[in-house]
């Protein structure tokens, strides 16, 4: 009984200890050890990545795995791959060094008067005008930020914003389908277009639709995204299959040149519709599907100073974008924003 007594003041019988790693056993070093194994997939190539001897190497992971009592790597033909402890467990470890990061950036910039980084994941709604013009108005006014984008799907961007890789996603309001960590800001709402080049061979033609146009090729989402999703509802919805002759791409750039150089059809948001003068939109409606664009955040993760900044151009920029129909074309109105105003100044910062 005195044993028992013993451990209840933190464990209840028949209960595991839980894992104490705040008892100064797990040291820097095993996370960083742990992510090189996991990147580098071979102890070998860990230890030349980190300029270690493969012995200090294996003992660190050893160690490691001796603290936590399960095995964190499995040989295979080609390497070594993470358990099902090793999955979890770098999950952890990647966010820990992140945060690290961040944290000696912060430091460094607070000390040389800089306003640091802000690390942007973009997708395509978003991409072409709100971004870029808010990266312009930060930059302005703040020369000193850095800021690093990156373009992706969103199921990437979010398990990088997740790692703390990314402060900030900016594009389409994906649901996050229980991904509790993370919360999302909307900034405005946009149509999706059928956009061609304007001296395509359709063009002209009375009552077009849907159907008209399965003969030509077109550049699609891609399949798993949610985009993708509602275009084949559309064509559902008129009892029609997907064109055969199909590009699935991500890349605003290569749409934009693939749409402008071919007779290729794509569905683009009305405003990266619009940025392009050698584009048009098609008199063929794609009936409800409409994106909310906005910004994804963690939930429990401040914001660093810079991404915060960033966030109110963001959203300066977005009160300005108001889309006015114009037979086939949009043009839209945009306010003139003055990041000089004190007030403007006052709520990037507050």
């Amino acid at each position: 009984m005195s044993d028992v007594s013993t451990f209840g003041s933190y464990l209840r019988f028949g209960e595991e200890p839980e894992i104490d790693l705040l008892n100064g056993r797990l040291k820097l070093r095993h996370l960083i050890v742990v992510v090189a194994i996991a990147e580098q997939g071979s102890v070998v190539r860990a230890a030349q990545h980190l300029r270690l001897a493969q012995p200090a190497v294996t003992r660190c992971l050893r160690e490691l795995e001796r603290i936590l009592d399960v095995e964190l790597f499995v040989r295979g033909p080609r390497g070594v791959s993470p358990t099902f402890y090793g999955e979890a467990f770098l999950e952890h470890a990647r966010a820990a060094l992140a945060e690290l990061r961040r944290a000696g950036e912060r430091i460094t910039d607070l000390a040389d008067g800089r306003l640091g980084t802000v690390r942007v994941g973009t997708l395509l709604a978003g991409s072409s005008r709100l971004l870029p013009r808010a990266i312009a108005d930060l930059k302005r006014a703040y020369p000193g930020v850095t800021v690093v984008v990156s373009e992706a799907t969103f199921d990437k961007q979010v398990l990088r914003l997740l790692a703390g890789e990314l402060d900030l996603i900016v594009g389409r309001l994906t649901p996050l389908d229980g991904l509790g960590g993370l919360r999302q800001i909307r900034l405005y709402s946009e149509a999706m277009r059928l956009v061609a080049r304007r001296d395509h061979p359709v063009r002209g033609r009375a009552g077009l639709g849907l159907k008209d146009l399965l003969d030509y090729p077109w550049v699609l989402p891609l399949a798993q995204t949610a985009l993708r999703q509602e275009v084949e509802q559309a064509f559902g919805a008129e009892d029609l299959d997907l064109p055969a002759d199909v590009v699935e791409c991500t890349s605003i750039l290569t749409v934009r040149a693939l749409v402008r150089e071919t007779d290729m059809i794509a569905v683009l948001p009305e405003l990266v519709a619009a940025a392009d003068g050698d584009l048009a939109p098609l008199a063929v409606p794609l009936e409800g599907i409409r994106r909310a664009v906005g910004v994804t955040v963690p939930r429990e993760r401040s914001l660093t100073p810079a991404a915060r900044l960033l966030l109110g151009f963001l959203r300066e920029r977005a009160s300005t974008l108001e889309p006015v129909a114009d037979g086939d074309q949009n043009r839209f109105s945009r306010a003139r924003v003055s990041v000089e105003s004190a007030s403007a100044r006052s709520r990037m910062t507050s």
